[in-house]
């Protein structure tokens, strides 16, 4: 079993690639704050001629991202544009095609993902569908609390719409469940779902077409870097795309990849590459430059 190199600045591969898809929470911030050193090394980045898009499964529309990055210390000059799952969610519910009556699961912070569309929120009971963003209360609330509710809707036959495939993320130093976890559950009892967001092939689709409209040219896969800390939507979207992949092993990985978030051991490195299937470039604690 072999460990991709452990990296410990993000400048020796840069010249590599053109562009980053890069992931947000868990790369970026950890829920809380901006992790040090990261909006810089985007910044270098650009500097040197490289495009960023910041490719997130967030539950909401892109533009309510910026304010809250700006918060955390990264202005909107670290990075080129923003592509959420939330935006690919919100395009497939203005489309209706699962009617124009949804079941939301999600805290209210999400509402806005309906702007627009022309669906309306209602009870279980006069759903056409259901939309899943997450659990209502992600402070307390996981995926067992909805197991009676989802057999109902299975029974029912509800269409799912997962809007963030991430099954956690870090909020501090907490580990919170999202939506692909409710989504999981719903599929091991027989429901009928659909994704939005990484590792689904479609938001790569959306991210190489937004790439092109910030550069006004194509770019080559093999000049793009897919950057995250998710083994299962980062990794193994880039590398199901064909996709350089850059595994940030800080984020919700940490725990399996040493004792210490900033120091990866390369066997525990390997160990989960080889247990997630997935096949990164290269592994480092923290994106700097």
């Amino acid at each position: 079993m072999t460990s991709a190199p452990i990296l410990t600045a993000f400048s020796t591969i840069a010249e590599r690639y053109d562009a980053l898809l890069c992931d947000v929470w868990g790369v970026l911030h950890n829920g809380h704050t901006a992790y040090p050193g990261v909006a810089a090394a985007l910044h270098a980045f650009r500097a040197k001629g490289g495009h960023v898009l910041l490719l997130s499964n967030a539950p909401r529309p892109s533009s309510e991202l910026p304010g809250m990055l700006e918060r955390m210390g990264i202005d909107a000059s670290a990075y080129d544009g923003i592509l959420t799952s939330g935006d690919a969610t919100r395009a497939h519910l203005a489309g209706h095609t699962y009617g124009r009556d949804c079941y939301h699961i999600g805290p209210d912070r999400d509402v806005p993902l309906f702007d627009g569309t022309g669906v309306s929120r209602v009870d279980e009971d006069h759903a056409a569908f259901v939309l899943v963003t997450g659990p209502f209360n992600d402070d307390v609330e996981g995926p067992e609390d909805y197991r009676e509710q989802f057999t109902r809707l299975v029974e029912r036959r509800l269409p799912l719409v997962c809007a963030n495939p991430d099954i956690v993320v870090e909020r501090g130093p907490r580990h919170i469940y999202c939506a692909g976890a409710l989504a999981r559950l719903y599929e091991e009892l027989g429901g009928s779902v659909t994704y939005f967001g990484k590792p689904h092939g479609p938001i790569y689709t959306v991210a190489r077409q937004k790439l092109m409209q910030i550069a006004g040219r194509p770019f080559p896969d093999t000049r793009i870097l897919a950057v995250g800390d998710g083994v299962a939507t980062d990794m193994k979207g880039a590398n199901a795309q064909g996709i350089d992949a850059l595994f940030i092993t800080g984020g919700i990985a940490a725990a399996d990849c040493g004792a210490d978030p900033e120091r990866p051991e390369p066997e525990l490195v390997a160990q989960v590459s080889a247990k997630a299937g997935i096949h990164p470039i290269a592994a480092m604690a923290r994106l700097v430059w």
